[in-house]
């Protein structure tokens, strides 16, 4: 159980000049405690700071430049609520620097020249630091949804990031090479940001409910149920953001109702989501994979992608149901239809390349298509048979025109000579393929959904029979 209350007052959160600039460009000067509890809780320390590994392990490039306080310009590019915002003012908040936000959303290239003549006069005379002693202090700029500027919107910001005037940290959803000119690419580092996990998720609920929460002005204690925690981290797609505010929420409606607990119901409405009974360790987890591999094995599209909904809304790992779609389209279509194979290494590509929410799209594909290909699973009993019969006889010994070369330890003899069927017509050869001891062995039998397999192997076992009389 997590418990909600205050723990910063209003005057502790102005004392940073910086800290009270974002409080008025955030609330349009409303009061601290008015602004939701995502921004309220936005780390101050990179040890704070949760996920983004790859980018901020120790010794990173980025994480030196945040704690030794020699902030570069760079592009933040990742989705929402990966902490473009939060990595922004932890760089502002190391270098001592000035911050600076816009939105490209609504800034105009006014806003961005009066940023950039503030950033002079800062550097020159110290001004707005309030301590005479800072002079040359730098200016950070966060322009958020950087791809929303236009070409010469974006433009005019080269100058003062090439002189150093502003040290420029744009935020992007969008592939930067693709968004931002190549010019201004060239001046900045693109760190690409992912999506969090329902771990990372979790654990900055966790912190959020046993640490810093007031509604509404109140510092009221609440109680956090477990349930509805892991809930929010696992339906939150990765966007902490969306956690806490749903959080925030869910803990307004408990104390509206009277409540002293936040429980999955409080939740559910605030996600607008309903909570599936769905347990990623427990007998769910194998109960609906196995009712998906039997509804796609059965032809129906609507139950495959039924129990493919409700593994996804329980927070299923999307490679854990990939895996199953690869071997189901070797085990039970196989070579009735080849492409499905294709199709399903397609999706398992599309999940780690892409990832949730976007990969289910691919996932839904590779469902329907599974579930309407015709189905054999020849391929996998003709296998089985092969396997039974060596582990009841052994395995012969392969006749001397297929071995690699003489075998060692005996003396050298003449290689006994390969036929090889390209050199006949019908690219078939009249040697013998299979051990002795297994000489007449019919392992695969293909079913009527591989007729035209079937067909193919019957012409070949006649042309060899012939070839061998």
């Amino acid at each position: 159980m997590n418990t909600l209350f205050d723990e910063d007052s209003p005057d502790e959160l102005a004392k940073d000049p910086r800290e009270d600039l974002a409080i008025r460009q955030t609330t349009g000067g409303q009061d601290a405690d008015a602004r939701p509890l995502a921004v309220r809780l936005r780390p101050r320390r990179i040890e704070d700071f949760v996920g983004q590994a790859h980018l901020l392990g120790a010794g990173s490039a980025l994480r030196l430049a945040i704690e030794q306080g020699h902030p570069h310009s760079m592009i933040l590019y990742g989705p929402p609520g990966s902490g473009k915002t939060t990595l922004a003012r932890l760089v502002a908040e190391h270098s001592h620097a000035a911050f600076e936000e816009l939105s490209a959303v609504a800034a105009k290239s006014a806003d961005v020249r009066a940023v950039i003549e503030r950033a002079a006069h800062r550097r020159q005379t110290g001004a707005g630091t309030g301590d005479r002693s800072k002079i040359g202090q730098q200016t950070i700029l966060f322009l958020d949804e950087i791809h929303r500027f236009n070409k010469a919107q974006q433009d005019a910001l080269l100058p003062a990031v090439e002189e150093g005037i502003v040290t420029l940290i744009g935020a992007t959803t969008e592939n930067p090479a693709f968004e931002v000119n190549s010019a201004l690419l060239s001046r900045t580092r693109v760190y690409a940001l992912q999506a969090l996990s329902a771990e990372e998720i979790g654990e900055v609920l966790r912190a959020a409910s046993a640490s810093a929460a007031t509604l509404e002005g109140e510092p009221i204690p609440l109680a956090v149920e477990d349930e509805a925690l892991d809930f929010l981290a696992a339906r939150s797609e990765g966007d902490a953001r969306t956690a806490l505010n749903a959080l925030e929420l869910a803990a307004a409606t408990a104390l509206g109702l009277g409540q002293e607990r936040v429980r999955l119901a409080h939740v559910e409405d605030a996600l607008q989501r309903r909570a599936v009974l769905y347990d990623k360790q427990g007998d769910r987890h194998y109960d609906y994979i196995s009712a998906w591999i039997k509804a796609t094995r059965g032809s129906d599209p609507d139950a495959s992608l039924y129990y493919l909904a409700v593994m996804l809304e329980g927070g299923e790992d999307p490679r854990f149901i990939v895996r199953r779609m690869v071997i189901l389209a070797s085990e039970d279509i196989g070579n009735a239809d080849p492409g499905a194979l294709s199709v399903a290494t397609a999706a398992a590509q599309a999940v780690e390349h892409v990832g949730l929410p976007e990969a289910r799209y691919a996932l839904a594909q590779a469902a329907i298509y599974l579930s309407l290909a015709p189905k054999s699973n020849a391929a996998g009993l003709a296998l089985s048979a092969a396997e039974r019969h060596v582990r009841e006889h052994g395995a012969g010994d392969v006749p001397g025109w297929l071995r690699s070369g003489p075998r060692l330890g005996q003396a050298e003899s003449p290689p006994a000579h390969y036929d090889n069927p390209h050199a006949h017509p019908g690219h078939l050869s009249s040697q013998a393929l299979l051990p002795d001891s297994v000489a007449g062995a019919r392992f695969y039998e293909p079913d009527e959904a591989e007729a035209e397999l079937g067909a193919r192997l019957q012409q070949i076992r006649r042309a060899r029979a012939s070839e061998t009389r």
